[in-house]
C-alpha cells in the first residue's frame, strides 16, 4: 500500500488518543474513514477534526463479537470495500495477579485481545478481496516485556503481538494480498491511564501521574509514526523513544531485563 488516497480506512477506539490522531491523518492522506467507538461524544468529535474527508461513524464495542462481525459486513456495505483495518480500542487494568477479580481480567482480554482478534477476523475476507489491504494490530511495549501490576495488560498485548505476527506470515505464505503489522507504542499522553480500572490496594493517583511523567509521545506524533509504518510496510512500528529503548533492552538482555523492571517497580509501585 503506497498510496492511501481513497482507501478505505477502518479504526477502532476513534474517540480519542491514538485513534483521533490515526483518524486526523488518515484525513489528510485521502482516505475514506470508517470510524468507531463507545463514546459516542468523543468520537463526534473525532469526526469534526476530519476536515473535508469522507467520514462515518458507528457506535462499536469491540468485546461483542457478533456487533464486529456485522460491523465489518455495514462497512463493506457503507464503502463498497475496506483496504485498512487498524485495531487500535483499547483499555488498560493495574492489578496484581492475587488481587484483579475475574471480571477485569475478563474486561481487559475482551477488549485487547479477544476485540483486536475479532476485528482481524471479520475484516479479513474483505481486506483480500479488495487486492491492497493491509490490517494494523496495536500491541504495547508491554507486549515484549512483563510488568509487575500489569499481568492481565501483558496478557492481552504479548497476545495480540504472536497472533500478528503469525498472521503476517500467513498471508505471505498465502500469497494473499494483505499486509500486516503490529504496533509497539511506549508512553503516549492519552487517557488511557485515567479511564483504567485499579485493584483495591493500588494507589490510583500515583498510578496516574507516575504515566503521565513517562509518557513522551503525543497521540498525533504516534500516528504519524504508525501512516508512515503502514507505507512502509514495517512489520513492526515502535512508537516513541521509550518503545526503542524497550525493544533494544529486550533484544539485548533477554530474561536479565527482569532484574532492571524489578528495580523500577520497587522504587514506583511499590512504595
Amino acid at each position: 500500500m503506497k498510496d492511501l488516497k481513497n482507501k478505505v480506512a477502518v479504526v477502532t477506539g476513534a474517540g480519542s488518543g491514538i485513534g483521533r490522531g490515526l483518524a486526523k491523518a488518515l484525513a489528510s492522506k485521502g482516505c475514506r474513514l470508517a470510524l468507531s467507538d463507545v463514546n459516542e461524544v468523543g468520537l463526534a468529535e473525532t469526526v469534526a477534526a476530519c476536515d473535508g474527508a469522507e467520514v462515518k461513524s458507528y457506535r462499536l464495542d469491540v468485546s461483542d463479537r457478533d456487533a464486529i462481525y456485522a460491523h465489518a459486513e455495514q462497512v463493506r456495505e457503507d464503502f463498497g470495500a475496506v483496504n485498512l483495518v487498524i485495531n487500535n480500542a483499547g483499555v488498560a487494568l493495574s492489578a496484581s495477579v492475587s488481587e484483579m477479580t475475574d471480571e477485569d481480567f475478563k474486561w481487559i482480554m475482551d477488549i485487547d485481545f479477544w476485540g483486536v482478534t475479532h476485528g482481524t477476523r471479520a475484516f479479513l475476507p474483505h481486506l483480500i478481496a479488495s487486492g491492497d489491504g493491509h490490517v494494523v494490530n496495536v500491541s504495547s511495549v508491554f507486549g515484549f516485556i512483563g510488568v509487575p501490576k500489569q499481568s492481565a495488560y501483558n496478557a492481552a498485548k504479548f497476545a495480540v503481538r504472536g497472533f500478528t505476527e503469525s498472521l503476517r506470515q500467513e498471508m505471505k505464505l498465502e500469497g494473499q494480498p494483505v499486509q500486516v503489522s503490529c504496533v509497539h507504542p511506549g508512553g503516549i499522553r492519552t487517557n488511557i491511564a485515567n479511564s483504567a480500572r485499579m485493584g483495591k490496594t493500588e494507589n490510583a493517583e500515583a498510578q496516574r501521574k507516575g504515566f503521565d511523567k513517562l509518557a513522551m509521545t503525543t497521540p498525533d506524533k504516534a500516528a504519524e509514526i504508525i501512516v508512515k509504518g503502514i507505507l512502509k510496510n514495517e512489520s513492526r512500528i515502535l512508537v516513541g523513544p521509550d518503545a526503542w529503548g524497550i525493544d533494544v533492552i529486550n533484544r539485548l538482555l533477554g530474561a536479565a531485563y527482569q532484574p532492571l523492571v524489578e528495580r523500577f517497580s520497587r522504587k514506583n509501585l511499590y512504595t
